[in-house]
C-alpha cells in the first residue's frame, strides 16, 4: 500500500448464531406459583386419567370414553361419536380452540402458554424434579460449572432417568387415547406389544424428555409461533405481566442507613435491582426492560417481587398483572380503568358462540344414514345389444347406529332407469340393501337407461336412500354419461 494511504480495517462480521444461555429457574412462592401448581396437576390428571374413563354405547361397541378408533375410523368422545366424513367437526373444534386463544390472548395475554400450555405443564414438571435432584438455582449453576466427578455423574443420571420415566409413561398414556388403555397395559405387562405401538410410544417419549427436558424455553422462544402471531391479538387493554417503570425507574441497589427520601433525591425509584424477578422467570428475560413477546404471563416474577418490597417497605405492585394503557395512566396520576368488553373480545365472543352453536346444532340434527356414490371412470359407459346405456357406480352406505337396517335405494333423474345390484337378479323398482349395524357397507350398482330416454351425453341424477323409520333417508347427486351422440 502506498505510504501516506489510511489503513484499512476488516470490518467484523455480524454473527448469525448466538450459543444458549442456560436458564436455572429459582423457585419461588406465592399467589401464581401455587396456580401454576393447581394447574399442572389438574391437567396431569386430566390427561393420564381420561384414557381409563368408561362409557356404555352398547354391545359391539369400545366402552372407553375417549378414544381415536383408527381401524375403525371413529373418534369417540363420551356420548359424541365422529365418522370419518365428519372430519368437518374436527375442523371446526379447531376453529373453536383458535378463536377461545385468540380471546383468551386478547383479555390476558399468553396467559395459555403460562399455565396451560402442554409445553409448560411438562417443562415445569421436568424442573420440579431437577430441583429436587440438584437443588436450586445457585446449586444448579455451580453443578453445571463444576468438573465431572461421581456425584456429579450420579445426580444427573438421576435426573435424567427420572426425565426419561416421565416420558416413558406420558408416551404411554398418549397411545392409550388410540387403543384400549386395559389392554394395551395388559398386553405391556405381558410383553406382547406391537412394534407400532412401541414405535408411538418410543417416539413420544424421545419428544417429550428432548422438549421438556433439553429445549424448555426454546421451543416457547423459537420454535412455537404463537409468540410472533399474539401481537395481533394484543391491545393496551390486554392484561399483560408489566413493569410499573415510571415507579421503579431509575433503579439502584439500597443500603441499609438509606431512606427512601434520599434515594428520591437522587433520582432513584422503588426497584432496588435485586433480578429476582429475572432469577424465577422460566423464560431468562428481564421483564424490567419492556413488554417481552417471549413472555409467557405466568406471573413467577410478580410473586418474586412482592416479598421484596415489602422487606424494603414499599407496597407491591411494581411489578403486575395490568395493561399498558393502566401503567400509562398511572404515570401520569390519571384514573385507571379496564373492561373485558371491547370491540376485538366481542367479536372473539360472538365468533366462537355462533361456531359453537352450528357444530352443537348439526351434532344433534345430524342424520344416522349416509350415503356416498363413486361413477366408474373406466368405461364411462356401456351400449348394450338392445341400444340400452348402463353406467357403473360404487355405492357406500354408513349405517350409524347401533341396529342393522333394510334401505331402499332408488334413482330419480331419468325415466324408466333400472337399478341393478351386481350379483343380484335384476327387478324393477327399489331394491333392498342390508347393512349391519355401525358400519359401511359398500355395493356394486349399475343402472340401465333406455336411450330414448336420454336426452343429453350428461343427465344429472340422484341416488335416493330410504330407511324404515319415516324420515330417514340419504341423498346423494351424481350423473349418468352416454356417447355424444345423443345430444
Amino acid at each position: 500500500m502506498p505510504d501516506g494511504s489510511p489503513t484499512l480495517k476488516a470490518e467484523a462480521k455480524p454473527q448469525l448464531y448466538a450459543s444458549r444461555i442456560k436458564v436455572f429457574p429459582k423457585s419461588v412462592s406465592g399467589f401464581y406459583r401455587r396456580l401454576k401448581w393447581q394447574m399442572l396437576w389438574l391437567l396431569l390428571a386430566i390427561y393420564y386419567v381420561a384414557p381409563w374413563l368408561r362409557w356404555d354405547r352398547g354391545p359391539g361397541a369400545p366402552d372407553q370414553a375417549i378414544l381415536v378408533d383408527a381401524g375403525q375410523g371413529r373418534l369417540y368422545f363420551f356420548m359424541i361419536e365422529i365418522w370419518p366424513q365428519e372430519v368437518y367437526y374436527l375442523t371446526g373444534l379447531l376453529i373453536m380452540a383458535a378463536i377461545g386463544l385468540f380471546l383468551a390472548t386478547s383479555l390476558a395475554g399468553r396467559v395459555w402458554c403460562g399455565y396451560a400450555c402442554p409445553q409448560t405443564v411438562w417443562t415445569d414438571l421436568f424442573i420440579w424434579v431437577e430441583r429436587r435432584i440438584e437443588g436450586d438455582r445457585a446449586e444448579r449453576i455451580r453443578l453445571d460449572k463444576a468438573p465431572w466427578t461421581l456425584a456429579k455423574l450420579a445426580r444427573r443420571t438421576a435426573k435424567h432417568t427420572a426425565w426419561v420415566l416421565i416420558s416413558l409413561v406420558t408416551g404411554g398414556a398418549w397411545v392409550m387415547y388410540f387403543t384400549d388403555a386395559p389392554t394395551l397395559l395388559s398386553d405391556a405387562l405381558r410383553f406382547d406389544v406391537s412394534v407400532t405401538v412401541l414405535t408411538f410410544v418410543g417416539l413420544f417419549t424421545a419428544t417429550t424428555y428432548l422438549l421438556a427436558g433439553w429445549a424448555r424455553e426454546q421451543v416457547c422462544a423459537y420454535m412455537c409461533p404463537w409468540p410472533r402471531i399474539q401481537s395481533a391479538m394484543l391491545d393496551e387493554h390486554s392484561l399483560v405481566v408489566t413493569y410499573q417503570a415510571w415507579r421503579g425507574d431509575r433503579r439502584g441497589a439500597k443500603r441499609k442507613s438509606e431512606s427512601w427520601d434520599d434515594r428520591t433525591v437522587k433520582g432513584l425509584g422503588d426497584c432496588i435491582d435485586c433480578s429476582q424477578c429475572v432469577q424465577v422467570c422460566p423464560m431468562g428475560i428481564d421483564i424490567r426492560d419492556g413488554w417481552n413477546g417471549d413472555c409467557i404471563n405466568c406471573g413467577l416474577c410478580v410473586d418474586a417481587c412482592a416479598p421484596i418490597m415489602d422487606t424494603v417497605g414499599r407496597p407491591r405492585g411494581l411489578i403486575s398483572y395490568d395493561t399498558l394503557a393502566n401503567s400509562a395512566a398511572r404515570a401520569e396520576d390519571r384514573p385507571t380503568h379496564w373492561t373485558a368488553i371491547r370491540p376485538r373480545t366481542i367479536v372473539y365472543a360472538l365468533i366462537l358462540l355462533v361456531v359453537g352453536a352450528i357444530m352443537a346444532g348439526t351434532l344433534l340434527l345430524r342424520p344416522r344414514l349416509d350415503v356416498s356414490v363413486e361413477r366408474d371412470r373406466a368405461p364411462l359407459y356401456v351400449e348394450l345389444s338392445d341400444g340400452a346405456i348402463r353406467n357403473g357406480y360404487t355405492v357406500k352406505i354408513s349405517n350409524m347406529t347401533r341396529h342393522a337396517h333394510n334401505y331402499a335405494l332408488s334413482v330419480t333423474g331419468i325415466p324408466e332407469a333400472v337399478v341393478h345390484v351386481v350379483g343380484r337378479d335384476e327387478q324393477e323398482g327399489p331394491v333392498e340393501l342390508e347393512v349391519r349395524s355401525d358400519s359401511i357397507a359398500t355395493f356394486r350398482v349399475t343402472i340401465r337407461a333406455p336411450r330414448d330416454a336420454l336426452k343429453a351425453a350428461s343427465t344429472d341424477i340422484a341416488f335416493n336412500l330410504a330407511g324404515q323409520t319415516p324420515g330417514e333417508k340419504a341423498v346423494y347427486d351424481s350423473v349418468f354419461l352416454a356417447p355424444e351422440s345423443m345430444q
